[in-house]
């Protein structure tokens, strides 16, 4: 077939989550609930962090950032899944369906920089805590969180580019509920090597290192707690990097079945949709109760700010 003489596919169809016969409307409802969930408890991250000057500290203002990434992420394609569920309309246009396999990948990318930031500040607070103050800055975090946004940007802008000039014409059929790269390429046409080796590269980069990296820094952070002559303080500083473990555990696991695969040409997607239901949606909700189910200083902002927002509540 002359690629060069086909028409481009204008738009896509996106095949959907997983069927679940007869419980598609619950699932669906159940998507829009930990949508709401999501943008409430990281929107309540951000607004605290904000307005509260007891938070203007390192940790949370990576939390911060990692919580404007969860509501973006999950922007960029829940509502779409909704809209076409509601209208049983599973077409993307092509540009759209690009713009969102970028902004997808963007906070995708991310996430794991300013996940490894989160482990850099507990490592300073913990190992160096007469130092932190000094070493961990305002001006440091800010260059350190705008470096994250745009090492995500460049890390996958090239890869974006080449998907969007490639050839569609054989099928327009996305064996997905989201445009992600694997299910894309499986459907183009012309060489995709390049991008599959340069996706592959990129993934490995990104995830294996800032893994290596979330690791030596916890393993530093173990050996100084048990060092600690106070039972309490090992129990705080245990308790304090707990949560990030958490996350981290649940995010590398399930993100190194589905990306570290040097071809995607010839893959399944039907246990890979399993799969990245548990980062696209599971993940992104849990990450602000994670972080701060068990801090006080967050729990005390949040009483403060609704004391103040129910002036009454206070006297009850």
């Amino acid at each position: 077939m002359n690629l060069s003489n086909c028409t481009r596919a204008t738009q896509f169809i996106l095949v959907g989550l997983p069927s679940v016969l007869g419980l598609e409307s619950v699932m669906y409802a159940s998507i829009f609930l930990l949508y709401i969930l999501c943008l409430m408890g990281n929107g309540l991250i951000v607004m605290i962090v904000i307005t509260d000057h007891h938070l203007q500290k390192p940790m949370y203002f990576f939390l911060s950032n990692l919580s404007i990434k969860d509501i973006g992420y999950t922007t960029v394609f829940i509502p779409k899944l909704l809209l076409n569920y509601l209208s049983a309309n599973n077409s993307i246009c092509f540009y759209c369906c690009v713009i969102q396999l970028c902004f997808y990948f963007l906070f995708g990318v991310t996430e794991f920089f300013i996940i490894t930031l989160i482990s850099l500040d507990r490592y300073v607070a913990i190992c160096h805590p007469l130092r932190h103050s000094s070493i961990m800055t305002s001006g440091v975090c800010l260059k350190l969180v705008i470096a994250a946004w745009f090492g995500g940007f460049f890390s996958i802008i090239f890869q974006v580019v080449m998907i969007a000039n490639l050839p569609y014409c054989t099928s327009n059929v996305i064996n997905h509920y989201f445009c992600d790269v694997g299910p894309v390429l499986k459907i183009a046409g012309g060489d995709t090597r390049l991008i599959e080796a340069l996706g592959f590269l990129v993934a490995v980069f990104v995830i294996v290192s800032s893994l290596v990296f979330t690791l030596i820094s916890y393993l530093f952070i173990l050996y100084t707690v048990l060092q600690m002559p106070s039972t309490s303080r090992q129990q705080k500083a245990f308790s304090t990097c707990a949560s990030h473990l958490v996350v981290v555990s649940l995010l590398y696991g399930s993100v190194f079945f589905v990306y570290l695969r040097p071809t995607v040409k010839n893959s399944s997607f039907g246990m890979m949709k399993s799969v990245a239901i548990l980062y696209t949606f599971i993940t992104p909700v849990l990450n602000p109760f994670i972080y701060s189910i068990r801090n006080n200083e967050v729990k005390d902002s949040v009483s403060k700010m609704v004391e103040r927002m129910v002036p009454g509540l206070r006297n009850l």
